[in-house]
């Protein structure tokens, strides 16, 4: 049996979505790991007023190849990477004819990152993005007489309306040509009155789309090698290429990220239940091994992959219940706006009263100062979007799902030991309170943009902070007690006693 490494060499790879967070980080694990890998062709976007190298030469500076350029330079590194206009929202991908008549000579590999994963989104954008975007790689890939192999990325929420979920392709929610021609159709008003409808089960737009595009994927199985992998809720890295990177500030590292700013104070999550996160760099290890399997056997079947940690190394919130507030002062930052402080709340209307106290209030005030100082206010911003998303979000907050991955346990086996090592897909070994100690190291560096270098002065700053919060908490369980006393026109030393259950509220919620 052939190994990975020479599984990839001298193959020509064409990925969708290398901007986003899984994509780049799948494009530096080839980069550094596969040295003999043939051309990498990456289809991006245009954007207005910038030159599509522009856009490569802005993907070059992410913090995510330090460790690639520390081995080599960047221009010998990129000098087999091509960027390639276009944009999966768009007929043909939106590829000249030039550039489909170059890819389908010369592609060998596909992986499909791309896809938009707002909640929010209409059907109008997830059915073009998601469904036909999907659609439009595979018609790009039958065009390919050496494509030895197609991945794509889905999610393992795409069956998100059952509790309990196997590797493998479940009926489809609806007939996805009825779903094209209706969107078609509908006026937006219209179509936004008929989605509940349109969705039955599921959740949101994205899952329904993202689950129509493994049927597409399915259609293909006969044509050539593919495969599924479906990653949970995908967090920074565990180990590769350095531990606790992350550009996405979706999940866990967005929570801390504003922890650590002092700006948010509660999350809402059920403490006992089990959370599917899944570090990036084992979601970019499953990809490879799947693409392996699949073209080193020449599977004439779709072979679907679960790379999530609920049912091989669970994660519940209560185990780092005790830690992240230890984790935000070991690591605080020099940007902080206030002393970190985080509860975790069971519900969602708890979170709503807890957060008009020390989200609502606080965001009024610092907001007012920051604009007589000449500032942008965003804080009442960033709560009221947080608040918005609250209702999308709390079937994924308050709901446990058992994702199977045996399969998965079955791929890393089919690997040889050096594989294995370089491209681990068991997470057993995880431990979850280490991980979030490097995951908050790593949101401080890669998100907030705070090197460890400003640890010392951030350190001094989170002193000051400590004082200022108590004596802002001592400040206002004395105006509680001055109010109280004149409210019901009580001497202020005879009133003490109801001082301590309203301090001790008061402390509670703050």
């Amino acid at each position: 049996m052939t190994n990975l490494k020479d599984f990839y060499s001298g193959k020509n790879i064409f990925l969708t979505g290398a901007t986003g967070f899984l994509g780049i980080c799948l494009l530096e694990k080839v980069l550094r790991t596969i040295p003999n890998h043939g051309e990498i062709f990456l289809l991006m976007r245009p954007k207005r007023g910038k030159e599509i190298s522009e856009r490569l030469d802005e993907l070059k500076k992410n913090q995510i190849f330090e460790r690639l350029f520390k081995e080599k330079n960047a221009e010998e590194a990129f000098k087999n990477v091509k960027v390639i206009a276009g944009d999966v929202g768009q007929e043909n991908l939106g590829l000249s004819n030039t550039d489909i008549d170059l890819l389908k000579n010369k592609i060998n590999v596909i992986f499909h990152s791309a896809a938009t994963l707002d909640f929010g989104d209409t059907l109008k954008t997830t059915v073009d993005i998601n469904l036909l975007g999907t659609r439009r790689v595979t018609e790009l890939a039958k065009q390919c007489p050496n494509l030895k192999v197609l991945i794509h990325v889905s999610s393992a929420y795409v069956n998100a309306y059952m509790l309990e979920v196997n590797e493998e392709l479940y009926p489809a929610p609806v007939d996805a040509e009825e779903l094209i021609r209706t969107v078609a159709t509908l006026s937006p008003e219209e179509l936004e009155k008929q989605t509940p409808a349109i969705l039955k089960d599921h959740p949101n737009t994205y899952t329904i789309t993202k689950h129509l595009a493994e049927h597409e994927i399915k259609k293909c199985e006969e044509l050539f090698p593919c495969t599924i992998v479906r990653p949970s809720m995908i967090i920074g890295a565990w180990k590769e290429p350095v531990p606790g990177w992350t550009i996405s500030k979706n999940g866990p590292q967005g929570f801390i990220m504003g922890a650590s700013k002092g700006v948010i104070r509660r999350l809402p999550v059920a403490k006992e239940l089990i959370y599917d996160y899944i570090p990036v760099d084992i979601v970019v290890n499953n990809l490879l091994a799947a693409g392996f399997h699949a073209g080193s056997t020449n599977a004439k079947q779709l072979e679907i992959y679960h790379c999530t940690s609920s049912t091989r190394n669970p994660f519940r919130w209560l185990s780092v219940e005790d830690s992240l507030n230890e984790y935000l002062h070991k690591f605080p930052l020099i940007s902080a706006v206030w002393y970190p402080k985080i509860k975790f709340v069971n519900s969602i209307t708890y979170y709503k009263i807890s957060a008009f106290f020390v989200h609502i209030l606080p965001a009024i005030l610092l907001d007012f100062v920051t604009k007589i100082s000449g500032g942008r206010p965003i804080l009442m911003k960033l709560h009221k979007n947080v608040n918005t998303s609250l209702g999308r979000l709390a079937k994924f907050i308050f709901t446990e799902w058992k994702f199977h991955a045996t399969k998965t346990a079955k791929l890393h086996t089919f690997l040889n030991e050096s594989d294995q090592e370089n491209y681990n897909l068991d997470i057993s070994t995880l431990v979850w309170p280490v991980y979030f100690d490097t995951l908050t190291l790593g949101s401080r560096v890669y998100l907030s943009r705070d090197p460890e270098k400003t640890l010392k002065v951030a350190k001094k700053k989170d002193n000051i902070l400590f004082y200022v919060h108590n004596l802002f908490k001592v400040g206002v369980i004395v105006l509680i007690w001055f109010l109280f006393s004149r409210l019901f026109g009580a001497n202020m030393s005879a009133s003490w006693p109801f001082l301590i259950p309203l301090g001790t509220l008061f402390l509670s919620i703050i």
